[in-house]
């Protein structure tokens, strides 16, 4: 299900999924680098984590044309298998871009996922909601073949 909304603040989107895995399991997808870097779409030995609060994140985005981004970023919220709130460096800004990533335990197998991100533009919504799909669709795949 995937559900967009337009605020006073700026402009949002939210994505919603049940994951057919664990919640530990979709939590260390997020958290860990070895497993990041096996469905993020980022290049293999640049995914650093220190998932706590305050604890940096890097990765190099890899596009489906080969180019190569890099990204950087902090943890803001850290509720172990529950909420993560990442922050993103966005050049030419003062604050970093928010994601939240919430998750639920449906049952022993299977996850509710939520994201959400406010931006500045709907261009820049549109564009970021896109790439979350992308990375929801890379997730899903990947929990599917490591459980």
């Amino acid at each position: 299900m995937t559900t967009e909304q337009t605020t006073a603040e700026g402009f949002s989107y939210t994505l919603e999924r049940t994951l057919e895995a664990p919640v530990a399991a979709v939590w260390n997808a997020w958290t860990k680098a070895e497993d990041y870097v096996q469905w993020s779409y980022a290049a293999p030995g640049s995914v650093e984590m220190d998932a706590r609060p305050g604890g940096a994140w890097k990765a190099t985005m890899v596009t489906p044309d080969g180019g190569q981004f890099p990204l950087t970023g902090s943890f803001v919220e850290v509720e172990e298998n529950r909420r993560l709130v990442m922050g993103m460096d966005v050049p030419g800004e003062d604050e970093p871009a928010l994601m939240t990533i919430e998750l639920t335990d449906q049952d022993a197998r299977l996850t509710r996922i939520v994201v959400s991100q406010t931006c500045d533009t709907a261009d820049k919504r549109d564009l970021a909601e896109q790439g979350t799909t992308m990375l929801l669709d890379s997730l899903t795949a990947f929990l599917k073949t490591a459980n």
